[in-house]
């Protein structure tokens, strides 16, 4: 890649530049035309802005010396340099993209930044491949610093309470397993032995009940499970909520809505927050935004869903609140998240139906 380039639209960022270890290398530059879309760039590969350079308007270039870092993330972006008068102009593509949300600073950033702290001998490519699970996971560390970072109970006092010595990542494909190497303080003072511990890593994820406070019935969804069949179940169909994988610039939210869409054809008309938790801390690094979503569930609306690109197979279930608890208190019910949204929806379904149900 040539020494000197151009950087445009979210590529030159002062958050991405830092992440590249670049400096301004002159006065910005004046570019004619304008740029379109941009939201998801550094986020998904077909997220970078569109440049049409005959488009009324002008554009802003900042000059870089290109190093080793941009010429790695460019590879495995599969960003190539456009060619113009004014020189060699990275961060667009010719043509026009249509708008797709505000560009997220923070997590490009942070993809880059997890990109290029994988194995200098992994192909750019193989790297490539997995942008999606690594951009799901920077996302989920972020939230996570955002939201539970202050050093309260439980644990030890102080906010030095853990030192993180090394991250190895010894199994990565669409999920992966990461090796940590940390110490952490004691319950009794002082600090433990170094430690290590393996966790499996598959960003955060939302799961949905919908509620009709109304008729007071649930939707479960009855669909196959890889885990049950793995372990010898005679029974991989399990009734679960709603759930899926919150992608990276999605907010827990508006995957919820998404996937209630997806999974059930229904069109939430609220979303209510219930409790939000890991599953299996131990081993786990999953966390899980809980909903109950409001919806109108007449008889018949239960169906057969599914994105069939991703092998789902997904079968709609009525049931009654009150045949929901007896299913939970008698075994029926196996998934971890359906319970402890069942369980939250029977002791708050009174006070709620008060503000949802005229009359």
């Amino acid at each position: 890649m040539s020494a000197r380039l151009l950087l445009v639209g979210p590529l030159a960022d002062p958050l991405m530049m830092a992440a590249l270890g670049l400096e301004p290398a002159g006065d910005p530059v004046a570019l004619p035309g304008r740029l379109s879309g941009g939201g998801r760039a550094g986020i998904a590969l077909d997220g970078w802005p569109g440049w049409d350079r005959d488009a009324p308007g002008g554009i802003t270039a900042q000059p870089v010396e290109a190093n080793d870092r941009l010429s790695r993330y460019a590879g495995i972006m599969d960003l190539q340099p456009v060619q113009a008068t004014e020189g060699r102009v990275l961060g667009a593509v010719p043509g026009t993209r249509s708008r797709d949300g505000t560009f997220q600073a923070e997590l490009a950033a942070q993809v880059a930044a997890d990109l290029l702290a994988r194995d200098p001998a992994q192909p750019a490519q193989a790297i490539r491949a997995r942008l999606p699970m690594i951009a799901w996971w920077a996302a989920a560390r972020l939230r996570a610093a955002a939201e539970r970072g202050e050093a309260l109970p439980p644990g030890p006092e102080g906010e030095d309470r853990l030192r993180i010595e090394g991250r190895d990542e010894p199994y990565g494909k669409y999920f992966s397993v990461e090796s940590l190497r940390l110490t952490h303080r004691l319950h009794q003072g002082g600090w433990s032995e170094p430690l290590e511990r393996a966790v499996f890593v598959s960003g955060d994820a939302v799961v949905v009940l919908p509620w009709d406070p109304a008729r007071d019935r649930v939707l479960l969804v009855d669909q196959f499970r890889a885990g049950p069949a793995a372990r010898g179940d005679a029974q991989p169909w399990i009734f679960e909520p709603v759930a899926g994988r919150i992608d990276a610039g999605e907010t827990p939210r508006s995957t919820a809505l998404r996937e209630a869409v997806e999974e059930t054809g229904l069109t939430l008309t609220g979303l209510i927050p219930a409790p939000a938790f890991y599953p299996t801390p131990g081993i786990a690094a999953e966390f899980i935004y809980g909903f109950i979503g409001i919806a109108d569930l007449p008889d018949g609306i239960a169906t057969v869903t599914g994105l069939p690109s991703e092998g789902e197979d997904i079968r709609g279930q009525l049931v009654s609140r009150d045949e929901l608890m007896r299913m939970v208190l008698d075994g029926r019910i196996v998934s971890g998240p359906l319970m402890i949204l069942a369980l939250w929806l029977n002791r708050m379904a009174g006070e709620l139906k008060q503000s949802l149900v005229p009359g």
